[in-house]
């Protein structure tokens, strides 16, 4: 049989390029406004469910004369964030006052004097004034430890010195230094050790940053381009594009001579 005896090809005989293109484009508008509705929801979501927390938690303490769903017909979310606000910016300017101080120095004392409550309020005022100092360098700092194994690199933010009693038992003469190791996606868990100071590689990384990596999982990387993503992304579709185009017409059926 010659080729010029058999019938001409019809558009039914090759693969249908249309459905594969809408749903394509559905995809993509789709992902397109997860990305961009996903984190506004999310923001506000937490900020809507830490605002009610505080809310509700300050709430009992106001007289009901002082709350403003007293005089309103809904209640008015935030006004228990902002007394409390107001009553924490109070109570930091009483304590910074001779009078202030001494109270202060005196339920100190009297907590001091119960075993179990004394040592939990000193691991958390020691917690607290580490965080929220101004010049504190706890966590600020970001580094890399071989771990778990030699070959594998984590990321830890690099916190204080381990004190003297603590350095004098750590084997070696190495200077040590405390680390933390954030677990992916979840950041606020993880391990703490101690690890020689040489043996920590310190990168230029804010701990925002890294946050931000390990809860990505490696997905979004620091001080990389956008537009560079979407240049990336771009030609990544388009090379898709040209293999599934080419395994088409490698998988159309020969013709029969």
């Amino acid at each position: 049989m010659n080729p010029q005896d058999l019938p001409p090809s019809t558009p039914a005989d090759a693969p249908p390029e249309a459905p594969r293109g809408l749903m394509a484009r559905f995809r993509n508008y789709f992902l397109t406004g997860l990305v961009v509705a996903g984190p506004i929801a999310i923001t506000f979501y937490l900020t809507w469910w830490f605002v009610t927390w505080v809310d509700n938690l300050v709430r009992p303490f106001v007289p009901t004369a002082y709350r403003p769903e007293t005089y309103l017909p809904f209640g008015l979310p935030g006004s228990g964030l902002i007394v409390a606000v107001i009553a924490l910016t109070l109570l930091g300017f009483l304590t910074a006052n001779l009078i202030g101080r001494t109270l202060v120095d005196l339920g100190e004392r009297l907590l001091g004097r119960i075993p179990a409550v004394r040592a939990i309020y000193r691991g958390l005022k020691q917690v607290f004034e580490t965080l929220f100092s101004g010049n504190g360098s706890s966590f600020r700092r970001v580094g890399l430890v071989e771990f778990p194994s030699p070959g594998m690199w984590s990321i830890v933010l690099i916190s204080q010195s381990p004190s003297v009693d603590i350095a004098n038992k750590l084997p070696g003469q190495d200077e040590h230094i405390s680390v933390f190791l954030p677990c992916a996606p979840n950041p606020t868990t993880g391990f703490f050790f101690y690890v020689p100071k040489n043996k920590i590689i310190e990168i230029d990384m804010s701990a925002e940053d890294a946050a931000t990596l390990i809860m990505s999982a490696g997905v979004v990387q620091p001080g990389s381009d956008p537009q560079k993503k979407i240049a990336a992304l771009a030609a990544t579709a388009n090379a898709a594009r040209a293999a599934t185009a080419a395994n088409a017409a490698t998988l159309q059926p020969a013709k029969v001579e």
